[in-house]
């Protein structure tokens, strides 16, 4: 059994992902820290989980009796706890923080999306989980950077669900403000565009096209639907093929004729891409959950590929009929 401990159990992310690790066959929850919880059930907090444990919240870090520690915490967190804290050299460590998606000499954490660094993830012991846009739009256009083809700027529309702001409202995610309403912010200077540069000129070395991002707060809970068109001269079919073989070993991603819509990825921890062509532009549909192949999902993916573990244990999740 892989034995698990998680910092900073209180917020969407770790609701999702505990919930993950509970029906995990390979896994037990050691302990979830939240300093501000501490002394409290679990399901007090993720009320979805009641019947499923009776684990408690603790201000207690006994990271010598785990084997992977992962962190839930706020941006900024996990960097400083790595500063102030002397770890097992043998812990393994997932962050799902923006703290270390960089990389750079200054540390070790390998950026942990499969579907680029499949290889690396198996042999880390520190990996950054990627951002949630940064993860449906990078998944739109890798197998492009893969053949080289991404020679023009890139224009991305994304719209995001509410829990992407995390579980503390403020005047944007409050349910008064954000039902019914739509609203863009941070464009083109979004904080995922560092890694998704960064991944991009890891498979295109070439690559220095501007990337036209425009975040969209949409009013609903969970989900990212992203749209990116860009110049192409390639035929539609020879596209479909290059995608069909760059994701054809990949579990989760999917590359599909019909146009699709949010629902058929909430609450799992599938990709969907979808392409058209219209005259020289290649439009480029991706679409995840941002808490499941968006942060949690791809968290236990990550996990289990650095245990060696078949990659899909425990992620066989469905979306609603409905």
């Amino acid at each position: 059994m892989i034995k698990v401990g998680i910092i900073g159990g209180a917020g969407y992310t770790a609701g999702e992902l505990i919930r993950l690790l509970l029906i995990h066959p390979d896994v037990e929850i050691v302990f979830v820290n939240s300093s501000s919880n501490a002394g409290n059930k679990i399901t007090n907090v993720h009320t979805g989980l009641i019947g499923d444990t009776d684990l408690v919240f603790t201000d207690k870090l006994p990271v010598e009796d785990i084997d992977l520690l992962f962190f839930c915490t706020a941006h900024g967190d996990s960097k400083k706890f790595m500063e102030s804290h002397t770890l097992p050299e043998s812990l393994k460590i997932i962050d799902l923080s923006t703290d270390f998606r960089e990389e750079n000499d200054t540390h070790d954490f390998v950026y942990g999306l499969p579907e680029l660094n499949r290889r690396r993830i198996c042999n880390a012991r520190h990996i950054a989980n990627p951002g949630c846009f940064a993860t449906c739009i990078q998944l739109g256009v890798l197998p492009l950077a893969k053949h080289l083809m991404l020679n023009s700027e890139l224009h991305v529309n994304a719209i995001t669900g509410s829990t992407g702001a995390g579980v503390k409202p403020t005047d944007t995610s409050h349910f008064s403000w954000r039902n019914d309403n739509i609203s863009i912010y941070k464009p083109f200077t979004h904080q995922h565009l560092t890694e998704i540069n960064q991944s991009l000129k890891q498979l295109q070395n070439s690559f220095n096209s501007q990337i036209n991002f425009i975040p969209v707060r949409g009013n609903f809970s969970r989900g990212i639907y992203a749209t990116t068109y860009l110049d192409c001269k390639i035929e539609l079919d020879e596209i479909k093929r290059i995608y069909e073989a760059y994701y054809e070993d990949h579990s989760f991603t999917f590359i599909t004729d019909r146009n699709p819509d949010l629902k058929q990825v909430v609450n799992t921890n599938k990709c969907l891409i979808h392409l058209q062509k219209f005259d020289n532009k290649l439009l480029i549909i991706s679409m995840i959950d941002n808490l499941l192949k968006g942060a949690s999902g791809q968290a236990v993916h990550n996990m289990n590929l650095m245990f060696n573990l078949e990659e899909t244990v425990g992620l066989h999740l469905k979306p609603s009929a409905f």
